[in-house]
């Protein structure tokens, strides 16, 4: 634990959605071990995406602009575990961290929020969608050509409040993410996933903690989904075989079916008009082995000049 205290620290962004699941961790570890829940502190740490609104994550970093900060103070002993969304998580983690738990993942679709109309389909031509991520705003442009496309950064809130504004006509948001606010009630639409497929690691959460730290070890033992944490190594392997990164519009989503992994991946040019699409199925128990080999086939099929639009 933190040096000089029995106080189990856990480590998080501040935005409403990333305190919830910080909380959803801490109640979970007071259940699976009996714990006084003021022996549980979260620590709510800055971290550059939040800070920085002004400018696309592309023109500022890739995924690690929301784990940084948290990392070097989990490394420095500051805090004893990290609290993320799994798909805010670089696939390449600082030396001496790992990804120690996956809790139960929640529904991975994407959420559509209309005030124009109220799915995707019926918005008029020219309409504005808001989203900052370049997988939706990808997905958006392949899907409708015709509507406009701007860029929409904040927690949900301010998205919401954008949306409210007048600033666009509608956006999109995990579903996963609404439902741990309790706001499902602003959603219009679920996006069928092999229309809109979700971003790998989308609607799980994830637990980071020192490598060789027997003691929080066994302290989120309980939380593991192992399910979870199989399809999500098959989603990461993919992503670090595309090297994938905020810079990046790419989609994938594994189940699990028994003794059997059904994945399916997509990669697509920033403005929405070539994609690639991948299906294929392998052993659960080695779900690295086939993420990556998608990647490595969908890099293969798309050839050196697609990925040109990605820098």
């Amino acid at each position: 634990m933190a040096q000089g205290s029995e106080t189990v620290r856990i480590g998080t962004r501040g935005s409403p959605l990333a305190l919830a699941q910080a909380h959803e961790v801490r109640d979970r570890l007071v259940a699976a071990h009996g714990m006084a829940p003021e022996a549980i502190e979260i620590v709510v740490i800055s971290t550059k995406g939040d800070r920085v609104l002004d400018r696309e994550l592309k023109e500022i970093g890739g995924k690690g602009l929301f784990t940084e900060e948290i990392e070097a103070q989990l490394l420095s002993g500051d805090i004893d575990l990290a609290v993320h969304s799994s798909k805010d998580m670089p696939t390449k983690l600082p030396e001496g961290l790992a990804l120690t738990a996956f809790l139960e993942r929640e529904d991975p679709r994407d959420a559509f929020i209309g005030k124009a109309a109220p799915t995707l389909d019926a918005l008029p031509r020219g309409a504005i969608v808001g989203t900052s991520s370049l997988r939706r705003q990808a997905l958006v442009r392949r899907a409708r050509p015709d509507v406009e496309v701007v860029g929409f950064r904040g927690n949900v809130q301010t998205r919401l409040k954008k949306l409210e504004d007048g600033v666009a006509h509608a956006t999109l948001l995990a579903n996963a993410g609404l439902r741990r606010l309790g706001m499902a009630d602003v959603i219009t639409d679920l996006i069928a996933m092999d229309v809109f497929p979700p971003a790998p690691g989308q609607g799980a959460i994830c637990i980071e903690g020192r490598t060789g730290d027997t003691r929080t070890d066994a302290l989120v033992a309980p939380l593991k989904h192992i399910a979870t944490e199989t399809a999500l190594t098959c989603e990461r392997a993919f992503l670090a075989a595309l090297d994938g990164s905020c810079r990046t519009p790419i989609a994938g989503h594994a189940r699990i079916d028994g003794d059997t992994i059904d994945f399916f991946g997509t990669i697509l040019t920033p403005d929405g008009t070539v994609s690639h699409d991948i299906a294929s199925s392998g052993p659960a128990g080695d779900p690295e082995t086939l993420g990556r080999t998608a990647g490595d086939e969908l890099r293969a099929r798309a050839g050196a000049g697609f990925f040109e639009s990605w820098t």
